[in-house]
Parts: structure tokens; sequence; C-alpha cells
């Protein structure tokens, strides 16, 4: 049993929070006569019995003469107020307890608060409770307080008792309406076909639409890439006359720039004259959601130059765009303006974005100094820390920050648990792996779809498959993601048949293979060389339109190349729009897999003429050809090209390649010393 006392001092506050409810006040008119008042918690324990209330004692009394119920009620409202917007809402409850015994009202203020408090906290059980003061306080038809109920409900995934509050609601008013999209909204969860259905249902009954109902639609729309009714919605939102709002105009820029459409958020951004600091980030933030780094940076300078200066929300978003692009002199002024700029020095999120962008640029000492020069560090910091690491390729290191973060009395989250598996995994470090297992069972971490499929990847690699299986299996709600986990899994250890299984399992399942998933199943078909399957994988991409990514274009291309259908090969790889180093790569390994080992080499020289940078694993295919071929000059150039124009480091197998080919030609290749 848990029990609070609040005292009340002689201007009425409520100061502290200590073993029972008693309030102190002295006053002539009333010589100590007392009311009796006792708020009681009681927590859970299934090893002990229930215990029962304290019997309420004469110490615990307070004097009559204090001006609560007709003087002074406000600076109790006050207090609840302070508690609720500290989400403090065990406090804030007892002290609604007390007033409900005294009788006396509460306004609907007070209690809008506490909803909002529940709506932070996601608390359902505390939401509830303040439903029901404020059926106490006869405010149930109370309009707004009705609207903060649904939104309460549905942000709590409550949706039961959301429709049934709603369902009792006035169908013109607006609010209820909103509070409904809204809920959904932020409940998130892929809800996106609720939002539709209560938005047709609203156009049906006639209610009148506002700015509020077009951005949580938006909003929806832009979470589900719903491009098509975004559309519909536009016209309908210029139909209403609401063309004009920033808000919605804003809102329409973000659903377009996560359905992809880039030409069309650009052309609307540039159809409005007066742009503030939001409108602005939400194009960084788009820009950078579709990896469009360049455009990002080039946004912020124009952004600059008119004048507007970066908030926290930008400056958070455009950090990690300096890092992926290598720009760490661009990240020192950002640094230096946050420096100049002392209200962000305190923010957490902005310090590990430093941190961050200082890593992913290769400076793991400045990262470091940011990262120490910071008063109070945070969970979130840590885990900054502890990616830059892992970036730098200091696995070891980023395996004891886990220790050291917790001998500063930091706790890894999900997100910390979630970066270091993959050490464990690159590591082989199964001990390490599973104490971190543990450590997600007793924290509740493993409903977590990327925590549970970082384990069955660390297993798999580890060479603990059953464990891998029996994660996969016990998943109650298997997602995209845990399914191509489990396909991996079997990859690794070298089970094709038993990953073309868990495809066709899939396939039954109300999930649908993404990219990745095509990926994967691609290069299964290359190793066992199931062309039949493979032209499958090739109707179904086709069909989703998966043909442009890179990474599915090059799968395609060297399952032909493997399945020695090398013209169907040619044919895939020509129909790629957009070829990247990465295409190329494929094509001339296919080549290579086929023994056309002149043609190969020829379609590297072509790469290379056409302006495509090769990549390390490029020359590995070429130098590995040339060494198949013995083309002992042509190795030799590739080499060069390798070195001296692209500043690739050779590998072992390289220099193992050149010296194996100096036994064919002594004079054209060169002695290669070890690396």
């Amino acid at each position: 049993m848990v029990s609070t006392q609040i005292s009340l001092s002689s201007s009425h506050s409520l100061l502290s929070l200590q073993h029972s409810i008693s309030f102190n006040n002295n006053n002539n008119n009333n010589n100590g006569q007392n009311y009796k008042c006792c708020c009681y918690y009681y927590t859970h324990k299934t090893h002990k019995p229930k215990r029962h209330p304290k019997k309420f004692q004469q110490k615990d009394a307070f004097p009559s003469s204090l001006p609560l119920h007709t003087k002074n009620p406000s600076a109790i409202y006050k207090d609840v107020q302070r508690f609720a917007n500290e989400n403090k809402l065990k406090e804030a409850l007892a002290i609604m307890d007390y007033l409900d015994q005294q009788g006396i009202p509460v306004n609907a203020t007070t209690l809008s608060s506490l909803i909002e408090a529940c709506i932070r906290t996601k608390s359902l059980d505390h939401g509830k409770q303040v439903h029901t003061h404020v059926n106490i306080n006869s405010l149930q038809n109370n309009d707004f307080l009705r609207k903060k109920l649904v939104q309460m409900y549905t942000c709590c995934h409550s949706f039961d008792d959301a429709n049934k509050l709603f369902d009792e609601s006035n169908v013109t008013n607006v609010y209820p309406w909103n509070a409904m999209l809204r809920g959904s909204v932020i409940a998130g969860n892929r809800r996106y076909n609720d939002v539709l259905l209560t938005y047709t249902r609203m156009r049906e009954l006639g209610v009148g639409l506002d700015v509020y109902t077009f951005s949580n639609v938006f909003k929806s729309f832009a979470g589900a890439k719903a491009f098509k009714q975004g559309l519909k919605t536009h016209a309908l939102l210029i139909k209403n006359g609401f063309v004009d709002s920033s808000m919605l105009k804003t809102s329409l820029i973000d659903l377009y720039f996560k359905c992809g459409k880039i030409n069309l958020a650009r052309k609307l951004f540039e159809e409005i004259a007066d742009r503030d600091v939001v409108l602005w980030g939400t194009m960084i933030a788009g820009f950078s959601h579709n990896r469009l780094y360049r455009e990002a940076l080039d946004c912020v300078r124009t952004m600059v130059g008119e004048g507007i200066y970066p908030n926290a929300v930008i400056l958070t978003s455009i950090l990690p765009v300096i890092g992926d692009v290598w720009e760490r002199r661009l990240g020192q002024e950002i640094h230096a303006y946050i420096l100049k700029k002392n209200r962000y020095l305190q923010d957490v999120f902005i310090l590990s974005g430093l941190v961050n962008m200082y890593c992913k640029c290769g400076d793991m000492s400045s990262g470091r100094g940011v990262f120490y020069s910071t008063k109070e560090r945070s969970t979130i910091s840590w885990t900054s820390l502890i990616s830059g690491y892992i970036s730098n390729g200091r696995l070891d290191q980023a395996l004891r920050s886990i220790v050291w973060m917790q001998q500063e009395g930091f706790r890894p989250d999900v997100v910390t648990v979630a970066t270091i598996l993959p050490v464990c995994a690159e590591l082989r470090a199964l001990k390490h792996g599973k104490e971190i297992h543990a450590y997600a069972l007793k924290n509740w971490f493993l409903p977590n779809v990327s925590v549970t499929t970082s384990l069955m990847i660390m297993y798999s690699k580890c060479g603990s498959l059953e464990y891998s299986i029996s994660l996969f299996n016990i998943m109650e709600h298997k997602s995209v993601i845990s399914w191509t986990a489990m396909i991996d899994s079997y990859v690794k250890n070298r089970k094709f048949l038993k990953a073309v299984d868990v495809f066709r399992s899939m396939q039954l399942s109300k999930h649908r293979p993404d990219s990745v998933s095509m990926g994967r199943m691609l290069s299964i078909c290359s190793e066992l060389k199931a062309l039949k399957l493979g032209k499958e994988l090739h109707c179904q991409i086709l069909k989703k339109d998966f043909e442009p990514i890179p990474f599915v274009s090059a799968g395609l291309v060297k399952m032909y190349g493997s399945c020695e259908e090398i013209k169907c090969a040619m044919l895939a790889f020509e129909a790629v729009p957009v070829k990247g180093s990465t295409t190329w790569t494929s094509i001339i390994e296919a080549y290579g897999l086929n023994h056309l080992f002149r043609e190969a080499v020829d379609l590297f020289y072509r790469m290379v003429s056409g302006g495509f940078t090769p990549t390390h694993l490029t020359f590995d295919v070429v130098l590995s050809i040339c060494d198949d071929a013995r083309f002992a000059d042509d190795a030799l150039r590739v080499f060069n090209l390798m070195v001296h124009r692209y500043k690739i480091k050779p590998s072992k197998e390289h220099s193992s390649i050149m010296r194996r080919l100096k036994t064919f030609d002594n004079e054209s290749i060169p002695v290669i010393p070890d690396v």
C-alpha cells in the first residue's frame, strides 16, 4: 500500500506529497473542528496478500476552517494542473479523489490538462479514471472534453472505447470527428484505413471540414504513401477554399515527399510567397527522406540567404545529412552556430546529432570531444557514440561502451540494443549476444521487431540457427522484416532450400515480399541456379515496379548470368533506366560466370569510359576474371586504375592475383608486395 500526504500552506498552494493526505491551517473562526479524508494507493504484489488501508487517526485530520469549498478552490486546480503538466498522474488523481470525497467541483480546464497528460504518457488506466471524474462532475456532455477523451482512447489504442464515446456525440459537430482522426494518426500502426473510413463518413454525413480535418488526413495519407487519395483530397481542399492555409500547404508538401513525388512538392513550395521556418524544415526533411542530400544542403543555404536561420528541428534533420555526404567543414560551421546559440547546447538530440555527424565523417576525435564535453549525457548520446564506433570499424570499443554507459548509470534502451546486436554478429560474440538477449527479455524489449530480427541474424551468424528458428516461431505478429530475417538466417547457413520454403510460407501469409526480400531470393536463385524460380521472381519484380532499385536489378542480372542465360542478363541490364556501379558490376560478373572473359573486361572499360566509378567489389570481380583468363596486361592496367585513379587500397587477394599472373608474364607484371 502506498499513500500520499499533501500539505497546504496559508496561501493554499499544494507543496508536498508524503504519507497520507492532510491539510493544516489555523483560523480564529473555528477552534479545531476537523474534516477527515484520506487517499490510498495500492500496488499489486502477487506474492503478498492484499492489505487493508490503515485506520484514519486524529493526527491525519485538518481544521474545518480551511476555506476550500467556497473561497479558494482555484489553488487546488493549479496544483492538479501542475502535476498533470509534469506527467505525475498518480499525485494529481490523489487530489482529484480528495475533491470528490469533499464534494468540491472541478472545472473543465483542470480535467483537460489531466487528459492531455494521459495522451502524452499513453496511460489508459489513468485515462479511464479521469473519464470517471468527468462523469462525476457532470461534464460528460462538454464537447471539448469529449473530443479530448476520444483522442485519448485512440492514442492508447482503445478504439472500442473511442468509438463508443464517439457514437454518443453530436454527429454534425466537427470536433469529435477531428479527435478521432487525430487519435488514429498519433496511434500509428498503419491505421490509414481507419482514418480513411472516418474521413469518408464525415463527407457522407455532411460534417463541415475544417483546416484540422485536412491536416490530420494529409498526415495519415503521408504515412501510408496514399498518393491518389492525397491528390483527391488536395482537389477537395481547393474546392473548400482552404488553399491559402500555410499549415495545409506544409502538410501537402510533406505528403508529396513521402510519396516520392519530388517535382510536385517543389512546385507547390515555389507557389508559396511567405515561407516560414516550418515550411523550410519540411522541404529539408523531404529531400533528406528521399536521399537527395545535396538538395537538402542547398535548401539550407537558400533559407539562410533569405534571413531565416535553422531551429532545433532543422538542425536535428540536417546533421545526419552532413554526415552522409562527408561535409565535415559544413558540419563544423553548424557546430559553431549551435555553440553561438546557447539554447541548443542542452538539447540532447542536437548534441547526439553532432556526435553522429563527426563519426560519420570519420572524425572520431571530434565526435568523442563533443560527447565528453557534454555535462549531462543520456542513453541517446551513448547510442550515438556506439553507432560512431561501429561506422568507424571499432567494434570492440562499441561493445565495451555498453558496459561503460551502465557504469555511468544509463540503461540501454531498445535502440541501443538493436544497434549493438549486429556488432555481436560481426564479432561472432555469441556469449555477449546471449547476455544482451537476456537483458532484452528482462526489460520486455522482445516484441520489438528490430530487436527480434537483430537477434535472429546474430544467432544465425554465430552458427546457432536453432535459436533463430525458435525466435521466429514464437513471434505472434510477424512482419515482412521478420520473414526476410528468417530467409537471411537460412542463407547465412547455406540452407537455401529451407529459405525457399520460408519464402513460400511468406507468400501464403498476409505479408507480401518487398524489395529486400526479392533481393535475398534472387541471390538464392543464383546459388541454386533455379531459373524457373528466378523468372517467377522477375515477374513479381516487374509487377511491383522494383526493377529501378539498384540491388534488385543487379540481382536479376547476376541470377540470369548464374543460370547461363547471358542474353536474358543483358536484356535485364539494358532495361535498367539509371545504371550505377552495382548494375555494371553485376553484368561484368555475369559474363565472367559464362567464361566470356574478354567481353567482361571490355564491359569494364566501357563502364569507366562512361563516367561510372568502380567500387572495391567491381575491382574484385574484374581482377578475378583476369586471373581466370590469364589476362596479365589487362590485370596490370586495372590494378593501376584502382590504385592511382580511384585511390582504392589493394587487398591481400588482389596482391595474390598479381603475383600469380607474374609467373605468366615476367616482364609486364611488377612485383606486388604483401599488403
